[in-house]
């Protein structure tokens, strides 16, 4: 049986949240209420520890409310994709579960989300500690948008709205939940930014630390290869190895030339162990690049995956066809 397709989907994903629950709820029902739109609220509870799940259990009274259980705390990407595949909305909306977000930016993202496939928001005055949390926030932003070419204020806040079509077709891993529209623009969506209200935190502990950005520079490398890569890998890892093959082979004849014109000795030269090494390094490069364009190959034609994403057809009657 078909779901019944909503206006709006809220995807909440929330951990150890038991003072936050209710508020954010009581929170966001007078908007959502307001909106005039068929809606549904989405609660994803990562294998919390404290009394989340019992809060949440409570709230599914209310028929809006849509409450999933982890068995352990999978992160917060996984809560993300949960949320995505159990979401009726045309538009879907995420934000976080710890009172930061502001519900009453909902409205002007669900308008936009009309325009734009994307609509990331800017927590242009962010209310967190400075070292720990928007300095470093601050250079991975930066980062990500010199590598990905999509330049964006706030990579990292959750509050973002999506069009259907936009969700179907992500696969997320990792930390990879902060690079979806670095992710997204592969498929060419239009991708808008707009202010947003922040909080500070009131309740409950913090679960980002300083150590986050390290994964965060961690994906930021697979994201880059996917977008670039990801269909033609002997193309990244093909010119570093001929690059390799050629340096020493460039060494080992020059050595070659030493011994055999000159006379001179070079079985203890440290160079010529460097030509020796950068030839194996180049060779395994190049394999390296062909078995991953085997992999795509399989990857591709067994899933029948196509490796171009379309907008719309027109002008054909395939479609009806039987």
């Amino acid at each position: 049986m078909k779901k019944s397709i909503k206006d709006l989907s809220i995807v909440v994903p929330v951990y150890n949240e038991e003072e936050n629950i209710r508020p954010l709820y009581e929170a966001l029902k007078p908007v959502l209420d307001g909106m005039g739109v068929d809606y549904e609220i989405i609660l994803i509870d990562d294998g919390s520890t404290d009394k989340t799940a019992a809060i949440l259990e409570g709230l599914t009274s209310d028929p809006k409310i849509v409450v999933l259980e982890f068995r352990r705390n999978f992160g917060q990407t996984a809560a993300f994709t949960a949320g995505f595949d159990h979401a009726r909305g045309d538009v879907i909306i995420t934000m976080d579960g710890d009172m930061q977000n502001d519900p009453a930016d909902i409205p002007k993202l669900f308008s936009m989300a009309g325009q734009y496939d994307l609509v990331s928001g800017w927590r242009k005055n962010r209310k967190d500690p400075y070292l720990s949390r928007k300095l470093p926030s601050a250079i991975a932003n930066w980062l990500i948008g010199a590598v990905t070419g999509v330049k964006l204020h706030d990579y990292g806040c959750s509050l973002k709205a999506y069009r259907r079509e936009v969700v179907n077709n992500l696969r997320l891993y990792g930390e990879m939940h902060r690079f979806i529209p670095a992710v997204a623009n592969w498929y060419g969506v239009t991708v808008a930014e707009v202010e947003t209200t922040h909080h500070p935190r009131t309740r409950g502990k913090s679960k980002y630390g300083i150590t986050r950005t390290i994964k965060v520079f961690l994906d930021l490398i697979t994201v880059k290869f996917l977008q670039s890569f990801s269909t033609k890998p002997i193309q990244f890892f093909g010119p570093m190895g001929l690059a390799s093959t050629f340096a020493g082979l460039a060494i080992s004849i020059y050595l070659a030339a030493q011994k055999l014109f000159f006379y001179r000795s070079i079985g203890g030269r440290p160079l010529l162990l460097l030509g020796v090494l950068l030839i194996i390094i180049g060779i395994q490069l190049i394999g390296m690049g062909l078995l991953g364009e085997m992999l795509v190959r399989v990857y591709h034609e067994s899933q029948k995956k196509p490796i171009y994403a379309l907008r719309k057809v027109l002008g054909t009657d395939i479609g009806d066809q039987g």
